[in-house]
């Protein structure tokens, strides 16, 4: 299992651990943004886990401070009691950075700031920042999240989001993508990337916090994923792990059981991690070694 919650899109999805998309949910990140300060009150970016999981068993509505029940459930009449009190109910996974200098040790240590993913009373709204650093969800679909993922589970926090939709929807920020990385960078021929599937192709585009197109990727209607590309200065921050996890999400909805793709022969152990095996002799594809690679849905 491994949790990604996106800034831009509050967001929380849950994904198996060969890529497949098991929940996705609406959450209320910090209202003063992304930063690991202590003291920031913002929300901090980066690689995380589930150090540990509070709560298991209580009714919803619990009311929790400094991780232990208050004897009180919350409803709006003590809402109304205690104006200005950060309600944290229901179930805490109580998260812990890890990479240090960043969201671990001295100022800028998430468990030391007590960052959690917790429950919050339901007029709260979901979908656009509010907390004071934590990341907020409902009662519901924090319960359910609670009892699915185990203490140490991996919980990025990131700064992009990503979209799926048709070529008339995303080609042209596909297109910039595409262009920079495999026509400039990797010197392959326009007219080879540019090609008739694309507009039969569903395509994925990741944009960072200011909307500006970071990655993308296709997905045929015959099940070949392809034209994945990451903008260099995003590489190694899970973008393109999280291209992938939505194009197979993208194929389980079409309902495609089999997919296909040709990776560049140094990405294969990438793509081994979601189950893709590799088939057939290495071969060049527009000068660039390549395998086939498979799996089934």
């Amino acid at each position: 299992m491994q949790i990604r919650v996106s800034l831009p899109q509050q967001s929380l999805e849950l994904h198996d651990v060969r890529g497949m998309l098991v929940r996705r949910y609406p959450v209320s990140t910090a209202k003063n943004g992304a930063g690991e300060q202590n003291g920031s009150y913002c929300t901090p970016r980066g690689r995380h886990i589930v150090r540990a999981k509070v709560g298991a068993g209580a009714p919803a509505n619990t009311v929790f401070r400094r991780r232990r029940p208050t004897g009180e459930l919350w409803t709006p009449q003590l809402a109304d009691e205690f104006p200005g009190r950060d309600w944290i109910l229901t179930r805490i996974l109580w998260l812990s950075g890890k990479e240090p200098g960043r969201n671990r040790l001295g100022e800028v240590d998430t468990m030391r700031r007590y960052i959690y993913l917790h429950g919050s009373p339901d007029p709260v709204a979901m979908g656009s920042p509010g907390s004071i650093g934590c990341v907020r969800m409902r009662n519901v679909d924090i319960i359910e999240l609670f009892d699915m993922v185990p203490a140490y589970t991996p919980v990025d926090i990131v700064e992009f989001g990503v979209e799926a939709g048709s070529w008339n929807d995303l080609g042209e920020q596909a297109r910039q993508i595409r262009e920079t990385v495999f026509v400039d960078e990797q010197r392959v021929p326009r007219d080879l990337d540019m090609d008739e599937h694309d507009a039969a192709s569903r395509h994925v585009v990741a944009h960072d916090a200011e909307g500006g197109a970071i990655g993308t990727g296709r997905l045929l209607p015959d099940g070949h994923i392809g034209r994945m590309a990451v903008l260099a200065g995003w590489r190694g921050k899970g973008v393109g792990r999280a291209l992938l996890e939505r194009l197979l999400e993208e194929a389980a909805r079409l309902d495609q059981r089999r997919l296909a793709l040709h990776a560049q022969t140094r990405a294969c152990g990438f793509y081994r991690r979601f189950g893709f095996v590799e088939e057939e002799p290495e071969f060049m594809e527009a000068g660039i070694p390549h395998r086939t690679m498979v799996r089934s849905l």
